[in-house]
């Protein structure tokens, strides 16, 4: 019997939405559910809203948890080759060059540039050699980026100090001393620098 009325309550849920249900007992004593009710005895059943969707609609556009977004390509590698970490330059001049590398190679569209001390030093280029003049001594810090064609950053380097120690040509032939087939050959051996030789003896004539 139990399984009679449930049964027929299912079927009266899946009725559209416009039909009551309605509940009454008749006189055999049972419990019946149905559209039409007999009587103003029955009790209306108020039923939750059907979740069934309409064939003729179209479902709305799933928005995706995670909106896709353009990513700039990355670089697994970007570094300073030269110089090294910590380097100790000796220069007279100042004069240093650098250079870098990159993997991937560069992108299309992207350009190196050279920071010292956080400036800028070199103009956005697809040339990863950097020459430099006339650098002040002491500690510098060099550190490399990659820009894309709107001059934003994709990538930069840590920076990493070097030191500029421009040593005076006294300095260095000290510490090479010229030999005789250096002399306006080397910097530091100018010929102004050589050392004249020394006054030969001049033999004594007896006087008679």
């Amino acid at each position: 019997m139990h399984l009679q009325l449930l049964a027929l309550l299912f079927g009266l849920i899946c009725l559209t939405a416009q039909a009551g249900v309605y509940t009454y007992i008749d006189a055999d004593g049972n419990r019946v559910f149905t559209d039409q009710p007999p009587s103003e005895q029955a009790e209306r059943i108020e039923m939750a809203p059907s979740n069934a969707m309409d064939p003729t609609q179209t479902p709305p556009p799933r928005t995706p948890a995670y909106p896709s977004t353009k990513v700039e390509p990355a670089y697994d590698v970007l570094r300073i080759l030269i110089p090294e970490p910590d380097a100790t330059i000796r220069d007279p001049a100042g004069n240093l060059i650098v250079s870098a590398t990159s993997e991937p190679a560069l992108h299309a569209g992207h350009s190196f540039r050279l920071l010292m001390d956080g400036q800028p030093v070199s103009s956005p280029g697809r040339s990863p050699v950097f020459p430099l003049e006339n650098i002040d001594r002491g500690t510098h810090q060099l550190s490399v980026e990659i820009l894309d064609t709107q001059g934003r950053i994709v990538e930069r380097t840590p920076s990493q100090p070097f030191h500029m120690r421009r040593i005076s040509l006294a300095e260095k032939r000290e510490a090479n001393p010229c030999k005789k087939k250096d002399w306006g050959v080397r910097p530091e051996c100018p010929l102004k620098d050589k050392p004249k030789p020394p006054p030969k003896d001049i033999p004594l004539i007896p006087f008679i």
